[in-house]
């Protein structure tokens, strides 16, 4: 039979009609030669599979299988989930890479995460179906790496990655599949993307590059505001009934493509019947100023959205010619704060850390004497201005100010600090804890960073921080501020004045990050 096909093909149908007298060649021989063609297709993949080779050696041969009208691909696809090398597109197709990773969880400062396994899913732009599919566990060089923290993330042991690859077997699968393509994933920019370039720095390898970027964490939270809470993959799993999060690459993947075509389709439903169906996202969801150019996304939707953020950019920048704030004069001393603690009043060994009741959840607090620790400090030196480089989760500015730290709070924070991590260890945390006090870095004494979170007020957004200014004479002013402008809000903390400081501890847990945040409650710039 192969001889055959092997001759039938050889002399092409005109011939072969020949051979059998056949005055003309119709439509049911042209439908014969195409099933003989993909028999003896069919055949060489069955060779290339039983010599431990991958089943195709081309997207064209791949897709010319998959699309036989006659032997359809259902015998394609048997052939090539048998095959023992997986077929691996070209890279810089024009599909989409979503892809995911799970690393080790560094257990000290300074060490680095290792890969553990990647999965990948290739998706058609136009149909959003899938069109490949990957995922591999990868062996790290150091199986001591995979620490007890580790294993509760993900549920990769020692012993799962035992027998797999190191990245450099399959550093040229992964290559294929990334490189010059759009990538597409949550939280990618921040982790994913630095991961995969270290494991190709590790083994001296150039890192596959991206054409372009979608990190679906900060899309989704700007178009969907956080009607699903912290926005995490898995508060979104849950807001849209997918299920529980696995902590595992290619189960990962699969969610994050379903929760953003979840998305979509609400986000679609509501631009079309807005009167009925719109959910009119809080001013405290949007973000104010930033945007992110990274980012790629062809809907007009989108490009609506920036434009309103660069209007709000230009709104801004005009608005430095005029102050956003009234200045009140008020009495000498009432700038104090009652319930505040200084330093000298806090003893360590009344401080506590324990759950607050919060809605459903539980929320960590401080507590001194069983009452929630509200701290005070005057004549702080200011390191740096207002800092505008993080996001939260809402996509605004993380509005804070570095400042040092004397050294009787240095200690009292740090024994807050202490009790903090131990509860988020015993309450099995997987996040890596951010020390509160800074002791390297910036200046030679300890620092810490004061934040100054936003609050809606109508139309607008307004500092929920009271500010006020101490003149030299000793008068002090109240700074009402009608809107939002980090550039005049900078020009209000000058590094090397001072300022006393009336904050809260605020613990938190988000993005695989924990640790404990001063927000400031008030605060009071002293004028040189």
């Amino acid at each position: 039979m192969q001889q055959h096909v092997l001759r039938v093909v050889a002399n092409g149908p005109g011939n072969y009609a020949k051979a059998l007298k056949i005055s003309r060649v119709g439509q049911s021989l042209s439908r014969e030669m195409t099933s003989l063609q993909r028999m003896l297709q069919l055949r060489t993949m069955q060779q290339r599979v039983q010599n431990n080779q991958p089943a195709f050696r081309s997207t064209a041969e791949r897709n010319a299988l998959y699309n036989c009208p006659i032997l359809g691909w259902q015998e394609t696809r048997e052939m090539e989930a048998a095959s023992p090398a997986r077929w691996v597109p070209q890279a810089e197709g024009p599909e989409i890479a979503f892809f995911d990773t799970e690393t080790t969880v560094p257990s000290r400062k300074g060490e680095s995460y290792s890969l553990l396994e990647f999965g990948a899913i290739l998706v058609c732009p136009k149909r959003l179906v899938e069109v490949f599919s990957y995922s591999t566990l990868i062996k790290p060089a150091d199986l001591d790496a995979i620490s007890v923290a580790s294993v509760r993330c993900n549920g990769i042991t020692r012993e799962s990655v035992g027998s797999a690859p190191t990245f450099a077997d399959v550093a040229d699968t992964v290559y294929a599949i990334l490189h010059g393509r759009v990538w597409a994933g949550h939280n990618i920019v921040r982790f994913d993307c630095p991961r995969i370039k270290e494991a190709f720095s590790e083994i001296g390898r150039t890192s596959p590059e991206p054409k372009g970027l979608i990190d679906t964490l900060p899309l989704l939270t700007q178009r969907f505001g956080r009607r699903a809470g912290d926005m995490k993959m898995a508060s979104l799993a849950t807001y849209f009934g997918l299920g529980r999060q696995s902590h595992r690459s290619l189960d990962d993947v699969r969610m994050n493509l379903e929760v953003v075509k979840n998305c979509a389709t609400v986000l679609f439903l509501e631009a079309s019947l807005p009167d009925v169906l719109s959910v009119a996202t809080p001013l405290d969801e949007l973000p104010i100023t930033r945007t992110n150019t990274n980012i790629a996304s062809p809907s007009n939707e989108t490009s609506l959205l920036v434009a309103h953020i660069e209007e709000m950019k230009l709104d801004s920048s005009n608005a430095r010619t005029a102050q956003s704030y009234t200045i009140i004069p008020i009495d000498e001393g009432s700038s104090g704060f009652s319930g505040y603690l200084e330093p000298d009043e806090v003893l360590t060994h009344h401080i506590k850390v324990s759950p607050l009741p919060f809605g459903q959840f539980a929320k960590t607090a401080v507590f001194h004497k069983d009452v929630p620790l509200h701290l005070c400090c005057t004549s702080m030196k200011i390191c740096f201005g207002v800092s505008t480089k993080f996001l939260d989760s809402a996509g605004r500015p993380k509005l804070n100010v570095v400042v040092e730290v004397p050294e009787k709070l240095c200690k009292v924070l740090e024994q807050c600090d202490e009790m903090a991590l131990k509860m988020s260890m015993e309450s099995g945390s997987i996040s890596q804890w951010r020390p509160l006090v800074k002791k390297d870095g910036y200046v030679n004494q300890p620092t810490v960073r004061l934040h100054i979170p936003t609050v809606a007020n109508g139309d607008r957004a307004i500092y929920s921080t009271e500010i006020y200014q101490r003149e030299l004479s000793g008068n002090v002013q109240k700074l009402v501020f009608t809107k939002v402008d980090t550039s005049e809000l900078d020009s209000l903390f000058i590094p090397g004045h001072t300022l006393d400081a009336f904050f809260n501890l605020d613990a938190y847990d988000y993005q695989q990050n924990a640790g404990i945040r001063l927000v400031a409650k008030r605060l009071v710039l002293h004028s040189k």
